[in-house]
């Protein structure tokens, strides 16, 4: 396969142009802007968004096809993002594993699993390698279902020691390793195996799988990327050539938009996510007013039973985060009613967002797959299973040339 020529290759420029080209539509944190950032470059866009209740906001951002649709006639270039997006489902080979090795997976990680297996080449390899293994959920199923070796690397002891103790208990050739995938020897288990695999590995750490698998002599690597804001580095460092050629610059937020795509929520998640959001947004309003400011302030995590006690002890609590002591004569109800406009404000935007979620997580697969192309594999970038099952469901398949 020519580099030159690569339909990869194409595939990412053409969606580096389009989101280059729109790029004020999908970057920046919505939390922060108290309008619109495009009534000027896209008014027509900007008036229908106005129009849409918060039922429609949410029913389009889980439908991109049909959102697309709907503003077509103001971003016409973009009626192409789902094609652009688009890769093959892979060919699914008949290997089955036993319901038996499902013993403490949940079902739908079960699945992923079963899904994954499924998708990897099915004559046998003698000898793999499980990186961020955890449990060694993945590398059971790969021993039992193909009788293979199998090598799992995880950094967590308590659970290589779970791991190990399963597999010695039902006899599955299997060999946990404790040890930090970032580490220079965690490199040499390459050389040491056949075919390396990563089911939903973080940011860098199958980064860090696929540069190592370039520095050895492994023959085949499969991975399923997830997590792609966890890097060490402020900025997203592009892997491929091309990748680097790229006007884009991704910060870490930038990187979390693909994950905002998950399998439909239930009213009663949506509900929750509209009493945080809005009651986040109403101190913010708050402490714009009382710091005399005009940025967001982030708050930690909190403890969702907090949210049940109402606005007044969430904004007390977060100004305890923040080294801040309220005023006595608060009107809470009126920021609170702030807060709630104000999600219907971030709704917008995020609606728009949605239509460059997948666009975004495909250019930064193809990053990787392309860099593996560079380096003398040839790569195939396919779906392992439905999107219902997980979004996450990109997989790249490289295999060592010759």
């Amino acid at each position: 396969m020519s580099t030159v020529t690569s339909p990869l290759i194409q595939q990412f420029l053409q969606l580096d142009d389009v989101l280059s080209r729109y790029v004020s539509l999908w970057q920046g944190m919505p939390f922060d802007s108290l309008d619109l950032p495009w009534r000027e470059s896209h008014p027509e866009l900007c008036d229908w968004l106005d129009t849409q209740s918060l039922a429609s906001l949410q029913a389009y951002k889980e439908d991109p096809a049909t959102l697309l649709k709907a503003v077509s006639a103001w971003l016409p270039e973009c009626e192409t993002l789902t094609d652009m997006s688009s890769v093959a489902e892979n060919e699914v080979s008949d290997i089955t594993c036993d319901e038996q090795w499902s013993t403490g997976i949940p079902g739908r990680k079960w699945s992923q699993i079963q899904a994954f297996n499924q998708s990897l080449p099915i004559e046998k390899q003698s000898h793999w390698l499980e990186w961020c293994a955890g449990k060694g959920y993945l590398g059971r199923v790969l021993a039992a279902s193909r009788q293979a070796q199998v090598t799992s690397l995880e950094w967590q002891q308590a659970l290589c020691e779970d791991g190990q103790t399963y597999a010695d208990k039902h006899h599955l050739s299997m060999d946990f390793v404790h040890g930090d995938a970032f580490a220079p020897e965690s490199k040499a288990l390459l050389s040491g195996c056949d075919h390396a695999v990563a089911l939903h590995a973080c940011g860098d750490l199958h980064v860090t799988l696929l540069q190592h698998a370039v520095g050895t002599d492994v023959q085949t690597v499969s991975v399923s990327p997830c997590c792609y804001h966890l890097i060490k580095d402020t900025k997203y460092q592009p892997l491929s050539t091309v990748g680097k050629q790229s006007a884009l610059s991704l910060s870490r937020h930038d990187l979390k938009l693909p994950l905002q795509e998950t399998v439909t929520a239930g009213q009663t998640v949506k509900n929750k996510r509209f009493v945080e959001v809005s009651f986040r947004l109403g101190f913010d309003a708050l402490q714009r007013n009382l710091n005399k400011v005009d940025c967001y302030l982030p708050v930690p995590n909190v403890q969702k039973s907090l949210l049940n006690e109402g606005f007044s002890v969430f904004c007390q609590w977060a100004a305890e985060q923040k080294n801040m002591t309220l005023p006595d004569d608060i009107d809470f109800d009126h920021y609170q009613k702030m807060g709630e406009a104000r999600f219907h404000h971030v709704e917008k935007m995020e609606t728009v967002r949605t239509l460059f979620r997948r666009p975004l997580e495909m250019w930064l697969v193809l990053d990787r797959a392309i860099y593996m192309l560079e380096n003398g594999f040839d790569v195939d970038v396919t779906t392992f299973c439905e999107r219902d099952l997980t979004p996450r469901n990109l997989f790249i398949h490289a295999r060592r040339k010759g």
